[in-house]
């Protein structure tokens, strides 16, 4: 699938620790309530040993997002975090697994789907940041990312006459035949469904299923982008210093088929939705299941009271930063930006300066599309989830695309904001992935001030004239080899670094102790 600032990178809007658990699962659940037309009388969840799932799914929200999307609830229902026991309020029965199932991905999901009527089975990977893939379904190989509409059908006839009437009379982006065990399944991709009209034709089907999209841009038939990578966006431009956010302009007008005018204010609705967010932090959150409490109420007094060391700008950016990490962490609102466990270095960083610099909303619009093409370079080579990468693939990322932001946001040039990129990256490569207790807050707070502050240093540098010397591209390469060469313990789950010290395994039954107090189904809530 080709990337997309919406789809990829500058979201989903979300409640939930983390995207990677909390959004993805919950767009695989989405597709599977479609697939299932609403009806389970059984759900059987298996996770592979080997993965980060097992460890992982019932405190970063894997599960609450999973049931959120059975429910048929978005990402953003203030009812997430009681999904689980809503769904089993059903009469539903379920069960989850750990298997030896050797899955090559750390983030797969073995589902299995039972009503009075049918069963299925998908196998679906969350692939960072939100999005996901369906890489299996009842046994056939797919690849389903919810980027267009998809209808699935089961004939009696031969499929290549059934394809062939297709061909003539529905304008597909894509018909594919699978095979699997002597079975045959038509997946027909496209801008909309295919209509009865045309499926009345064949007396011989057997089942026709529909899955919506479930991504905020839609791929269209044959898109095509302008640039995947940072050098082939510097010879699309051949020497021009053309703004970094009208490059980005320019691509999401091409990838989703929308207009200039489009494409600047579905961002500015999202700086409304971050602005909010951190006002919602700075006033006090409050939620039982975290580490961490209210904290940032008091550094917004002790700075107005100038009781902080003179930090300038960078105050407001702490503040902006931890404000919105606190309101992930008690289920609030937030943009996964690119991550929801990094949601808050980018977009905390672009307010907090652009306040600074009184500049208003459609500069910081400007400033998070700009960010948006860096993080698309990132995720067509290579992944935002920690999974995978560690944080150097989160907090790395988001110090990277936040630096040639806020170059954007000083006027800077093209050049200035690629090598602010490439110095905020190259700094953290190597960034482990340890959550204390299991839950994205510690040492993820102090990650996300980090990657802002590192991306404010290195904007500043760059605007300055320092030179990167590694190209961008070739240093997102580099982060993900050393991914591979990061044990599994140390990539989100919680089997290595911090997540093992004593402190962090007795805050972890603490908070275990608490939730089955509270709620036995272990919903979260």
């Amino acid at each position: 699938m080709i990337v997309s600032i919406f789809n990829d990178v500058i979201g989903p809007v979300m409640r939930g620790p983390s995207s990677s658990h909390c959004a993805a699962a919950l767009r695989i659940g989405r597709l599977v309530r479609e697939l299932m037309e609403s009806r389970f009388t059984d759900v059987l969840v298996e996770f592979d040993r080997n993965g980060s799932l097992p460890n992982t799914h019932d405190t970063q929200g894997s599960d609450m997002g999973l049931f959120g999307g059975l429910m048929g609830w978005e990402a953003e229902d203030a009812r997430l975090p009681g999904s689980m026991q809503a769904f089993l309020d059903t009469g539903v029965r379920v069960g989850i697994e750990t298997v030896d199932a050797g899955d090559p991905h750390p983030n797969t999901y073995r589902l299995t789907f039972r009503s009075d009527a049918e069963t299925h089975t998908m196998r679906a990977i969350s692939t960072g940041g939100g999005m996901m893939e369906v890489i299996d379904l009842d046994g056939f190989t797919v690849s389903m990312f919810g980027d267009c509409h998809e209808t699935l059908i089961w004939t009696e006839h031969t499929a290549e006459e059934v394809i062939a009437a297709l061909d003539d009379q529905f304008d597909a982006h894509e018909i594919i035949l699978h095979h699997a065990n002597d079975r045959e399944m038509i997946e027909v991709k496209g801008a909309a469904f295919v209509s009865d009209s045309i499926l009345s034709q064949f007396p011989g089907i057997l089942t026709v299923k529909r899955l919506s999209p479930v991504l905020p841009v839609v791929s269209g038939k044959n898109t095509k982008v302008p640039y995947s990578s940072c050098a082939e966006m510097l010879e699309f431009v051949g020497g021009k210093e053309t703004p970094l956010w009208q490059l980005a302009v320019d691509y999401e007008m091409q990838r989703g088929g929308l207009t200039e005018e489009e494409v600047i204010s579905k961002m500015v609705d999202i700086v409304r939705i971050v602005r909010h967010s951190i006002s919602e932090g700075i006033a006090g959150t409050e939620y039982d299941d975290r580490v961490l409490g209210h904290q940032c109420g008091r550094f917004d007094e002790m700075m107005r009271e100038g009781k902080l060391l003179d930090g300038g700008a960078l105050n407001r950016i702490i503040l902006y930063v931890t404000a919105l990490m606190e309101v992930k962490s008690s289920m609030g609102v937030i943009v996964a930006a690119p991550t929801a466990g990094a949601c808050a270095a980018l977009p905390g960083a672009i307010v907090a300066m652009a306040e600074s610099m009184n500049l208003d909303e459609e500069a910081m619009a400007k400033a998070l599309l700009a960010s948006g093409l860096i993080g698309v370079f990132i995720a067509t080579r290579w992944t935002f989830a920690a999974e995978v990468g560690g944080c150097q693939a989160e907090g790395g990322s988001a110090a990277c695309m936040a630096a040639a932001a806020m170059v954007t946001l000083a006027g800077g040039s093209l050049t200035q904001s690629i090598a602010a990129a490439s110095m905020a990256f190259q700094s953290m490569i190597g960034l482990i992935c340890d959550p204390v207790a299991n839950r994205v807050e510690v040492p993820c707070l102090g990650k996300n001030v980090m990657a802002a502050s590192n991306a404010l240093s290195c904007a500043n540098m760059a605007l300055a004239g320092y030179d990167p010397v590694i190209p961008l591209d070739e240093v997102i390469d580099t982060a993900k080899h050393v991914a591979t060469q990061m044990p599994r313990e140390v990539r989100c789950t919680n089997l290595g670094g911090l997540s093992i010290t004593p402190t962090a395994i007795a805050l972890e039954e603490k908070l275990a102790a608490r939730r089955a107090t509270s709620c036995g189904s272990g919903c979260g809530c």
